[in-house]
């Protein structure tokens, strides 16, 4: 299907959302967390290497180098090895699968913006992180958000009475926001074509679907778990990750229906094919659908 570009810049769409998958390769160790995070944590934890190295070549990504982030996540203790005759399956450690239900509650359940802050009174180390930043060797600051663990010890709740339009250097100054935000506008530069593809009809294969969501939400991940999510008042004006947000759900869910058919037809573990669509996965998309009520309002 030939979809025209509507910023007349002389580039089909098509063209631009094509260069998605054929620029420059992700990288190999993080593009296959990504994998297991979105298609197979949801379904069972456990994948034929041989898809695996078939999900990486459509990235860009060769089998040697797909091999070799395998032994490094091996290593590193988040996947486990398994063999059944000549083929070898990998599953995630129960470690592992803790760390990918967190990641994904960022992904397809985040929790709203704060609306104030922590104060903590403890140990400097114990709060460096986690969307926790030093203000000295004795007190920390962090946006007050529900899922965001607190330390032992003195925590307060703070809020601006005074001199609110001085926040965002304040943000500056313990977070690197500007990298954050220069993160969320290139995922809204890159994708942004296919938001305008997908609303002028273009409905790709199940294969292109697949391809397409892994490396959105690659590169939607890489930003959104490094994001403190700070208070909006602390972000400036026209905050880059409230448009990028939009984006990821919105393609997420137009890209699911044939992404998912085609995990059901294409991706095995040790038992055979893997579910199109499991309670995990579709608890996101219900997820997702709520969200899609809420931020069309």
């Amino acid at each position: 299907m030939q979809v025209r570009d509507s910023l007349g810049n002389g580039l089909g769409i098509l063209t631009q959302v094509d260069q998605i998958l054929t620029g420059s390769a992700p990288r190999a160790t993080r593009f296959i967390v990504t994998v297991y995070g979105d298609v197979v944590e949801p379904r069972g934890g456990t994948l034929w290497m041989g898809t695996l190295i078939e999900t990486c070549a459509k990235q860009g990504i060769s089998e040697s180098l797909a091999r070799t982030a395998v032994s490094r996540l091996v290593s590193a203790g988040q996947l486990v090895g398994e063999r059944d005759g000549r083929r070898s399956f990998y599953r995630l450690t129960a470690l592992a699968r803790r760390e990918f239900v967190d990641a994904a509650r960022v992904l397809f359940a985040p929790p709203p913006h704060a609306k104030g802050w922590l104060i903590a009174q403890s140990d400097g180390a114990v709060t460096s992180g986690n969307g926790w930043a030093k203000l000295s060797d004795a007190l920390s600051i962090a946006p007050d958000r529900m899922d965001l663990p607190q330390p032992e010890g003195l925590v307060m709740r703070a809020e601006a009475v005074a001199g609110a339009g001085h926040l965002p250097d304040l943000a500056a100054s313990y977070w690197d926001i500007a990298a954050i935000a220069d993160g969320y506008a290139q995922v809204n530069l890159r994708y942004q074509p296919l938001c305008d593809a997908v609303d002028a009809g273009y409905s790709p294969d199940g294969a292109q679907a697949l391809a397409l969501r892994l490396r959105l939400v690659d590169d939607y991940r890489a930003v959104a778990l490094r994001d403190p999510r700070l208070p909006l008042a602390a972000l400036g004006e026209a905050w880059p990750g409230l448009a990028c947000r939009k984006l990821f759900v919105k393609l997420y869910r137009a890209l699911s229906p044939a992404a998912d058919a085609f995990v059901g037809e294409s991706f095995l573990d040790s038992t055979g094919p893997l579910l199109a669509v499991s309670e995990g996965s579709g608890l996101r998309l219900e997820r997702l659908g709520v969200e899609a009520q809420r931020l069309s309002n």
